[in-house]
C-alpha cells in the first residue's frame, strides 16, 4: 500500500529527562538524558488527520533547518520547565523553577524558522509562552507571586477534567474555531504571558485576567492556548476543533 501524501506532517517538540552538558554520559549510560512526549499529543494530531512525528532536541542549525523544510506544521509542547528570563530582558526571581537551556534553543529556534515560511503553529501551555518570548515578548515568572488577585493556575490533579473558565475573545481566529464565548480549561502551569510578543493578540483569559491564549495577526495560522487541549478532545468537541483547524491550516498550507 502507497502512503497517504495527503496527509500533512506534523512535528512535535518533546521533553528530556535532563539537561545535556557536556559531560553527558555517552550512549548507554543509565544515566543518559531521554526524549519523551506523551502519547495525548500524537493522538490527538493523528485523530486530527495528520501525521505526528517527534522531533529529537538537536539544535543545530542545519538540523532544525532540514527538519522545517519537511514539516507542514509545528507542535510546540508543554513541559515542566521554565524558559529562562534572561531571553526576555529580565534576572530569574526566586520563584523560578528548572530551566532547560537547550530544549529552549531548540523550540525557540524552530518557532523562528516556522514564522518565516508562515508555517503553522500550535503552542500548548509552555509551547505558547515559547511563541510568545519568540517573538519579543515577556512573561510572568511566576503568577502567584507577580500578579496581585490571580487564582490558583496549578491544579495537575484534575487535568483531565478541567480547572476554570476561560473567555474567548470575539473576532478572534480562536473564538472562530471554538464557536464559544467561553470553555472549561485544565490549569497547571505556574508562569504566563506578560508583555505581548510582536503581531501577537490575546484570544482567551481566566476570569483574574491572566493570559489564556494568544494569536497572531501577521501569520496564517499562529495560536497558543496556555492550557492542554489534548486532555479534553474526549470530553469537550470544541478543544478537539483546535487540533482540526491546526491541521486543516496545515493542509491549506502545504507547497
Amino acid at each position: 500500500m502507497k502512503p497517504n501524501k495527503d496527509l500533512p506532517l506534523i512535528g512535535i517538540t518533546p521533553d528530556v529527562s535532563g539537561e545535556r552538558s557536556r559531560t553527558t554520559p555517552r550512549p548507554g549510560h543509565k544515566a543518559e538524558p531521554l526524549i519523551v512526549l506523551q502519547e495525548r499529543y500524537a493522538l490527538a494530531i493523528q485523530e486530527a488527520g495528520a501525521v505526528p512525528l517527534v522531533l529529537p532536541i538537536l539544535p543545530a542549525p542545519a538540523s532544525m533547518r532540514r527538519a522545517i523544510e519537511s514539516l507542514d506544521g509545528l507542535v510546540v509542547s508543554g513541559g515542566n520547565f521554565d524558559i529562562n528570563p534572561r531571553l526576555y530582558g529580565e534576572d530569574p526571581i526566586k520563584a523560578m523553577r528548572n530551566i532547560l537551556e537547550e530544549r529552549t534553543q531548540f523550540e525557540l529556534g524552530l518557532i523562528e524558522l516556522a514564522l518565516k515560511r508562515d508555517m503553522p503553529i500550535l503552542g500548548v501551555c509552555g509551547g505558547a509562552q515559547a511563541i510568545n518570548v519568540a517573538l519579543g515578548g515577556s512573561l510572568y515568572q511566576d503568577i502567584k507571586s507577580q500578579v496581585a488577585g490571580a487564582a490558583q493556575h496549578e491544579r495537575g490533579s484534575i487535568k483531565e477534567m478541567g480547572g476554570h473558565a476561560v473567555t474567548i475573545v470575539k473576532g478572534t481566529k480562536l473564538r472562530k474555531i471554538v464557536g464559544r464565548e467561553s470553555l472549561e480549561v485544565n490549569t497547571t502551569h505556574h508562569q504566563s504571558v506578560k508583555k505581548l510578543g510582536k503581531g501577537l493578540i490575546v484570544n482567551a483569559a481566566a476570569e483574574d485576567r491572566v493570559v489564556e491564549g494568544i494569536e497572531s495577526r501577521k501569520h496564517t495560522f499562529v495560536l497558543g492556548v496556555q492550557w492542554h487541549p489534548e486532555f479534553l478532545v474526549h470530553r469537550d468537541q470544541a478543544q478537539k476543533k483546535i487540533f482540526a483547524a491546526f491541521v486543516s491550516a496545515c493542509k491549506s498550507g502545504r507547497r
